[in-house]
């Protein structure tokens, strides 16, 4: 994702949470005005939300945020919380 888009996102993010709460969730729809502008953009958000992270639809703005600003790494608690369900070890 580029950077201007990361940078954007985390800043929505950012507001949810201050407005919302912590517990405030979005889509990648809240990216953008209600308005197709910029369909390659949009394309780009949604191949990362769905494609890459098989995301729900909508998703926590804290857990985007922590994505984002850590380079879309996975979270090392919940993945391992993730192999102890499974049985995986």
């Amino acid at each position: 994702m580029r950077q201007s888009l990361r940078d954007k996102a985390v800043s929505v993010c950012d507001a949810k949470i201050a407005q919302k709460g912590a517990g405030v969730g979005l889509s990648f729809y809240a990216f953008f005005q209600n308005k197709n502008d910029d369909p390659e953009l949009l394309m780009e958000a949604a191949t990362w939300w769905i494609k890459q992270h098989k995301l729900d639809h909508f998703e926590k703005a804290h857990k985007i945020r922590d994505m984002i600003l850590s380079g879309d790494k996975p979270n090392v608690t919940t993945s391992k919380l993730c192999v102890s369900r499974l049985g995986i070890a």
